[in-house]
């Protein structure tokens, strides 16, 4: 049973924005974009909410260790996918973007299999903020002016830079643990 407590509730809420953002942003009703942009933007908002309240008020559960950032991919992956398909946003960027998200996923689960955590460095927070940032303007402006485009390639270029920061930061861990397993040599 899933422990019920405010930070996990509010990861459930984003899980449950995901289908509201897709079905608004490719009805084509009235408004859908504008509804897609306020609920995409307050889910991404219980994003950051949601940690502080847990580390605050000592609620971390392994619930919210592993939905967390599955609701964070789901929401961002969901909103780039509906994108593409709607013409505005070239399917490179949303295949970098997810192909990041999907090595950071496959690298933490080897560097969990070895002990080793790494905490969110302020890169991905800058590229998170960015891609968020970059989600709701395309959202939010169709057509996209200048301003926007060159958010998303902002957005682009932190989800590398910070990925790359990732790979060679756990690589670095990894290599410093087994340093210290190693026996002392005489």
């Amino acid at each position: 049973m899933v422990p019920l407590n405010l930070p996990n509730f509010l990861t459930l809420l984003r899980i449950l924005a995901v289908p509201v953002v897709v079905v608004a942003l490719l009805d084509g009703t009235p408004h859908g974009d504008t509804l897609a942009a306020i609920v995409f933007a307050l889910a991404a908002l219980t994003d950051g909410l949601d940690g502080y309240i847990a580390r605050s008020r000592d609620s971390i559960t392994t619930f919210g260790k592993l939905m967390d950032p599955l609701a964070d991919k789901l929401l961002v992956t969901a909103a780039l996918v509906s994108l593409v398909s709607l013409g505005r946003l070239p399917a490179w960027v949303a295949m970098v973007i997810i192909a990041r998200e999907l090595a950071v996923t496959v690298l933490r689960s080897i560097a969990a299999e070895r002990g080793v955590v790494i905490a969110a460095s302020w890169m991905g927070k800058v590229k998170t903020v960015l891609q968020i940032g970059a989600v709701v303007a395309l959202i939010a402006f169709n057509p996209a002016p200048l301003a926007v485009d060159l958010l998303v390639y902002a957005a682009v270029l932190a989800t590398v830079v910070s990925g790359l920061d990732y790979f060679f930061g756990l690589r670095r861990r990894i290599e410093q643990q087994r340093v210290r397993e190693q026996p002392a040599k005489e």
